[in-house]
This record gives structure tokens, sequence and C-alpha cells, in this order.
């Protein structure tokens, strides 16, 4: 029956509540009457039929005032209860007020009474029946728990009961007072019982809703977390919410300063601030995941004008779409200017530059993958060398105050070509730092940034839902971690303090070791690993062996005597530089080699020069070697020609 009512038009079931609440009412009187009197078979007068009857039809038009009826009875909310309760006391006082009009014999009592058993069957039968249509969908709902009893909890509590995958069964809080009470019906528990939570309330997967301000020792929840035998996700960050960017109920996996264990570092923002508010700024590579993120937080900062400098079209459209969209929501009034060009090209650069009247650019355009660079040695030392070189020679000419190259722990004593390459990008800068005055160039050098295109964490996620199995090169092998937003954070902190030929190094906390990091999202996403001990476990982890110009460690700096800076999580790193006129030099011959297409000289003159490279292989440069073997072939059947005999090869 009930199903039946549901498939009704609209006005058909509007007409079926008001007929509904005409009789309830109806009841109500005649029950109020009754109890008075003591009598069940009490009948009304003429006067009292004519009061009941203007009683009730002044309250079903009050109930129209307020709305009732254009509630969907499915998503009844408090709305609807403080409603029908403000309507039945209009109601209760109608019915005195036309009891003195019809002189209708009305006890004093009897409106009390009345409202009494009108707010409970106009209430009750509401809510009956929407505890009666949902509870089909609840038994296929999937059954979650939620990390966090704050205002954010219960808006994600809220969301999934109206929604139709999840079905909220408790809360989890981190404030030991608040266990074993209820937030509405649900109970709370301790995040020290949250195993026997899961347990005890069937729940399928923990959801993560803690409050972006509340002090958490992250570490300590993921280890904890960990343990279950559930998936744990998370819902969007309040930023993303007033941002408009996304709903509280859009679950995804955990964020990656979750994997990461630790609380993000916070830089100095007044600091930040000074030194982008009202200026005009220009960002290389904007469309990466570096690049991108240093855009967001720069317009944060409400420069006057922000240049998005990118080679790829599409992701300077997405990044450009992005960025107006948040500009026009929090009415920040930054002129975004999205362009298209290589920093290869250093007219194209400086004419940006001037044409927007560039006062700081940061250098985030850099090819960074230490296989296909490998593979590709002179495409790599073409970006990442001599882009570096071309951007900051425009922004000399451009009469750009502040030039901030990003930087990479492979920098230090690297053993691939990206690392040496990105160590001559330093070397370069750091000559022309010497050479020039009006321009302050300096180097922010940071290990690997976690999320961006490449990290091992989408890698891992994609391949745990795959069915795997998880690859990780060595089972030793170490990486330092930084989210994207805290990485790009302290680049702006780093860049507002250089001086002049800098290299700024980031504390990047305890390294990570990439095997434990790959079990622990394995656990987290409710799966057991799969080993010799466990043979029924869910994934595997292989090891394919290190790939070429892969170290098992990481180092930041290149000395062991960092100066610290006013930001306890910025060092700034003693390194050995060159005279402009040896970096100029090396620059021309490795110019002439790359136009050459010699991808051995380059190799070579990278070893040469103080980048302390040492490659742990030969050049694998996939064109290169190919069109040498070829080379090889040709030259072998040449010099078989000459000796065939009768044979003259002239």
């Amino acid at each position: 029956m009930i199903n039946k009512v549901l498939h009704f038009s609209r006005p058909t079931k509007r007409a079926i509540s008001v007929i509904t609440d005409i009789v309830l009412l109806l009841v109500a009187i005649w029950a109020a009457f009754a109890l008075r009197f003591e009598s069940l078979s009490w009948v009304p007068g003429w006067h009292q039929l004519w009061v009941s009857g203007a009683t009730v039809l002044f309250t079903v038009v009050a109930f129209v005032k307020l709305g009732l009826y254009r509630a969907v009875i499915r998503y009844l909310s408090e709305y609807a209860f403080l409603a029908i309760l403000f309507g039945v006391v209009i109601s209760s006082i109608s019915l005195i007020v036309f009891g003195f009009l019809f002189q209708a014999l009305v006890p004093r009592s009897v409106p009390v009474l009345y409202g009494a058993f009108a707010f409970l069957l106009v209430a009750g039968t509401r809510f009956a029946v929407r505890s009666i249509v949902r509870q089909p969908g609840r038994s296929s709902k999937e059954a979650v728990l939620i990390v966090g009893a704050g205002p954010k909890g219960m808006q994600l509590a809220s969301a999934l009961a109206q929604g139709v995958e999840f079905r909220p069964v408790g809360f989890v809080s981190l404030v030991e007072s608040n266990h074993k009470s209820l937030i509405g019906n649900l109970p709370v528990f301790s995040i020290a019982h949250i195993e026997k939570a899961v347990r005890k309330q069937d729940a399928s997967r923990v959801l993560l809703a803690l409050e972006d301000s509340a002090p958490v020792n992250r570490k300590q929840l993921m280890q904890v977390l960990e343990q279950l035998s559930v998936p744990v996700q998370t819902v969007p960050s309040m930023s993303e919410l007033v941002a408009g960017q996304a709903r509280i109920n859009d679950i995804r996996d955990l964020e990656i300063e979750d994997l990461l264990g630790r609380d993000p570092v916070r830089p100095d923002a007044a600091a930040v601030t000074q030194s982008l508010f009202g200026k005009s700024v220009l960002v290389t590579g904007a469309g990466g995941s570096i690049g991108s993120e240093l855009c967001r937080q720069i317009l944060k900062h409400k420069p006057k004008t922000l240049v998005l400098f990118e080679q790829s079209e599409f992701s300077l459209y997405s990044i450009e779409r992005e960025l107006r969209t948040i500009n026009q929501i929090e009415g920040l009034n930054v002129s975004l200017q999205a362009v298209l060009g290589n920093v290869v090209h250093r007219r194209r650069c400086e004419t940006v530059m001037r044409t927007f009247g560039v006062q700081a650019v940061y250098h985030a355009a850099a090819y960074k993958h230490v296989p296909l660079v490998e593979h590709n040695v002179i495409e790599g030392v073409q970006n990442n060398v001599f882009g570096t070189w071309h951007a900051a020679e425009a922004a000399v000419a451009a009469g750009v105050e502040r030039f901030v190259l990003i930087s990479t722990d492979k920098a230090v004593r690297p053993t691939n070509v990206m690392g040496a390459s990105k160590r001559l990008a330093e070397l370069v800068l750091q000559g022309l730092a010497q050479r020039e005055s009006k321009t302050v160039f300096s180097m922010v050098r940071f290990g690997n940034v976690l999320g961006s295109s490449g990290s091992v964490v989408p890698l891992f996620r994609d391949q745990i839902r795959d069915g795997g199995p998880v690859t990780v090169t060595h089972k030793d092998i170490i990486r330092y971690f930084m989210t994207i937003p805290e990485a790009s954070q302290l680049v702006l902190q780093a860049g507002s303090m250089g001086k002049g030929g800098e290299v700024f190094v980031l504390d990047m906390g305890e390294p990570v070791k990439i095997a434990d990091l790959a079990r622990k999202m394995i656990h987290l996403m409710g799966l057991e690993e799969k080993t010799d001990e466990n043979p029924s476990g869910d994934i595997e982890i292989v090891y394919s062996g290190l790939r070429p110009g892969e170290k098992l460690f990481e180092e930041l700096l290149i000395g062991d005597d960092p100066q610290g800076t006013e930001h306890p999580r910025i060092m700034m790193a003693k390194e050995v530089s060159m005279p402009w006129d040896e970096v100029r030099g090396l620059l021309d011959k490795l110019a002439e080699a790359s136009r050459e297409f010699d991808c051995g000289s380059v190799v070579s003159m990278l070893r040469e020069a103080p980048t302390g490279y040492s490659p742990n292989g030969d050049v694998v440069d996939l064109v290169w070697c190919l069109s040498s073997r070829d080379q090889n072939d040709l030259d072998a059947r040449i010099a078989k020609v000459h000796h065939l005999p009768g044979v003259n090869p002239h």
C-alpha cells in the first residue's frame, strides 16, 4: 500500500496528506473532549461541531503556510517536526478562539489535551511512514562507522542517511569523555574500542570525518586503523566544502597526509603574503602536480596577476578553469593569464614576462621521472638544464625581482640523468646569482611528493584495486615524502627568504620505507598481504628490482653543515658552486653535444661537472642506443664487403 501511495503524482500525494490530517485532527478533538468528560460515548453538540470544523480547516491552512505539505515524507527533517509543533500550537489557540466565537463549551484542559493528541497523531504518522519507506533501503545500504563526533561527522551522518549507498551505524570519538554516549540515535565508541565497534555494528567500512582544526596524532591514529579488517576512507576537507569543490558525502580513499602518518608543516603565512600580495607572479609548468598546487597557493595570497605558463594545452586548460572557479567563488579578483609556451624558448619567456610585468617566477617546469629521462637523455637535459637557463636569462632581461627553482633530492650525489640535470640547473642559477644583482635567484630542494604524477600512492592504489600484485622495486628502498600542498607552501616560504644563490632544503621528516607504505595501503583498504606465511591473503607485494638510475636511499644535503633559517623546517645548504664563466663554457659544450645528439658526450660532461653524478649503469637512451647499434651493424657490413674476393667497394 505504501509503495502504491509513493507512486502517486505530487498533487495527489498532497491531497491524501490533507485528508489524512483532517481525519487525525478531528480524532484528536474528539479524544480531548472524551478524556475531559471521561466518556468514550461522548457526542459533540452542534456548536462544538462548528468549532471543531473551523479549527481543523484553520489548522490545515496553517500547515499549508508552514510548508508542511511540500515536504517529501522520505526526506522528512527536523524542520517538519518544528512546523508540526508550531502548527499544533496555533491550532490549540484557534480552538479556544473559535470556542469563544461560537459560544461553545470548551473546557480549559481540552485545548491542551487536543494539542498533545494532534501533535502525536500528525507527527507520529508522518515519521512512522518515513521509517517504513526507508526500511527496505536500509537493509541494502552498507553499514559504516564514522570516526569523528564533531559537526563534520554529524553532517556526514545526516547526508549518508539521506543517500542510497551508506548507512551510519555509529560514531568513533577521539575524546574519551564522549564514549558510551548517543548522537541522534547512534552510539558513540572510543577510538580504543574501534575494532570491537566494527564487529558489534557489523560495519563494512570506516569513514574519517575529522575536524580540520582538531589536534590529531595522525601516526597513532593510522596505527590503530591499520589493524582493522575493513576499508578506511575519508571525506573532503572543510576548505573543499566551502569552495563548493566537493560534497560532504563524497567518499574517497585516504588523503595523502593520512597515509604519511604525520601532521603537515605549516608555513608562516604573513611572510609569504608579503612577498606575493599585489605582485605579478609567473609559474612555469603551471599544469603539473607541483606547478598547479603552487598556483592554488599563490592565488590565496591575492597577487595582482598570476601567469600560468605551460606547454601542455590540456593541463593549462584544466588548471585555468579550476583557478577561475576558485577566483570567482572566493572573490579574490586576481587577473589570471593562461599562456602556452616552452621554457627552452628564451624570447617567448622574456616577452611574456615583460608583457605582464612579472616580478616573481616560480620555475616548476621539469622532466622529473627518472626512468623516462634516463631513456631520453637529450630531452631531459634540454628541458631541465637549458629550460632553467633560458627562463632565468629571460627573467634577468625582463627585470624580474625573484626567481625560484623547484629542485629535488635526486640532485644530491645523483646516480641518474634527471638528478644530474637538476643539479646542473642549480649550478646555473648559482652562477647567475654571482653575475646578477637585480634578480634574486634561489633554489628549493625537497624529496618525493605524494600524490604527484608518477607517485607511488596512486600507482599502488590502482594495483590494489586491480587485485595486485603491488610492485616495489626493492624491499629496502627508502624515500622522503611530503604532500603537494605542504611542499608548495614551504616553497613559497623559502622563496620569500632568498637573498641570492641559496639552496634551501625542506625538512622532510622521517624517511618512509616504500614496502611499508604499500603494506599500510593494503591494510587500510581492508585487505591482507599475501605472503608465504599467509598464502590466503588478498594482495601480494612483488619486488621488481631497481630501475636504471635509481638509488636505494635519497639524500637532501651534499655537505654535512646545513644552516638554519627563520622557519624551523627549512634549512639552507652550503653547496659547491662554479663561476659563471665556467658554467657558460659547460653549457656551450653541452649545447653542441645535444645538437649532435651525442648522448655519450652529454653524460660524460655531466660526470665531469661538479654535480657529483655517478651513474650506476651504462647510457640507456632508447634512440641513441638503437641508432648506435644500427650504425655498428652498417659499419660491420661495409667492412665485410671490403673483404669479399672480387668485389671493388669503390
